[in-house]
């Protein structure tokens, strides 16, 4: 009896010793040169590519939403697994991104070889760009392992779509334990960005049989969106910038668009005209602090959703594959 009851005690601990390695200062005393090496490549890859930041941004959610926080979205598909990557939703994805958390961790590879997870590389990436840009600091609990699982499988379902929805992108964060006005908050990563043409196509190419052009659109914006998209079925890459004001930079100009007409997607057009979100984009609107403070804080929340700790993950020595090959 008193046995079972060390073995019980022991179990125990070992839970809540691994969930207390998480901390802002993880790397400390294990590679303390981990945040310099990390701005250095941050800093370097902003500069040269200034989509960068919202890439990573939109990389990190579409990590984090499938499975938490554990760079599956990373690995590359192999003749056995069709990875998390290769997902169709996931295919737009920015090779910016990728290529930033490729640098950061070859650099921290050189200096503390098998210390630091890629799954930490990309969330702190992704707070540091966002401020770099103009966006909210908010803190950034270190220490997640690399996750052993990546199936293009179990993506559909785990990722908003420009056309779902209000009662569908509800249901879908509720289930991953945000509220409607984290919804909202989250929402505001478009404030940086593009999006591709074929993800709101439908609202300036024959929209319905009374109007070629959705009706919400402003009409100035749907012309020059026509422009931009005319060919945009031969040429995949044609794009659109999420927020025509201030598309570089980190503000609340997103949700000042939205009453205009000019939200370039459905599932931004909704939040304005749904009595459930429309009074946080108001607030938000108006009050850019408010925004960054619920911003901020739905970001720590979404990084540290679904992580994993201890034997659940490993620390990958390349970003792209496992240890060992799992599928």
């Amino acid at each position: 009896m008193a046995f079972s009851f060390l073995v019980l005690l022991l179990f125990l601990s070992g839970i809540s010793s691994s969930e207390s390695k998480l901390n802002v200062n993880y790397y400390q005393k294990s590679c303390p040169s981990f945040e310099r090496i990390m701005q250095d490549a941050i800093t370097s890859k902003q500069i040269n590519s200034p989509t960068t930041a919202a890439g990573t941004l939109r990389l990190f959610f579409h990590d984090c939403m499938v499975d938490g926080c554990d760079a599956s979205v990373l690995i590359s598909s192999n003749a056995f697994n069709t990875a998390e990557r290769d997902a169709e939703i996931n295919l737009s994805l920015p090779g910016d991104a990728f290529d930033l958390v490729v640098r950061a961790k070859t650099s921290l590879e050189l200096t503390c070889p098998g210390i630091v997870s890629c799954a930490d590389i990309l969330a702190l990436a992704t707070r540091n760009l966002v401020t770099m840009v103009g966006g909210p600091y908010y803190d950034v609990q270190l220490g997640r392992k690399d996750g052993l699982v990546s199936q293009a499988s179990r993506v559909e379902g785990n990722l908003p779509r420009a056309n779902m929805t209000m009662d569908q992108l509800i249901a879908m964060f509720n289930a991953k334990g945000f509220s409607i006005q984290e919804m909202v908050a989250l929402s505001g990563a478009h404030t940086i960005g593009f999006s591709h043409c074929k993800e709101f196509s439908n609202r300036i190419f024959n929209y319905s049989s009374t109007s070629d052009i959705d009706p919400a659109f402003n009409p100035k914006f749907a012309q020059a969106l026509r422009k931009v998209c005319a060919n945009y079925q031969r040429d995949t890459a044609m794009s659109a910038f999420n927020d025509v004001m201030t598309p570089s930079k980190f503000d609340n100009m997103y949700y000042q668009n939205l009453p205009r007409g000019l939200g370039l997607l459905s599932s931004d057009n909704v939040l304005v005209t749904d009595p459930r979100t429309k009074p946080f984009v108001e607030l938000y609107a108006t009050n850019q602090k408010a925004f960054f403070n619920d911003f901020a804080h739905a970001m720590e929340k979404l990084s540290v959703s679904g992580i994993k700790t201890g034997r659940k993950g490993e620390v990958r020595r390349r970003c792209d594959a496992f240890n060992d090959i799992k599928t």
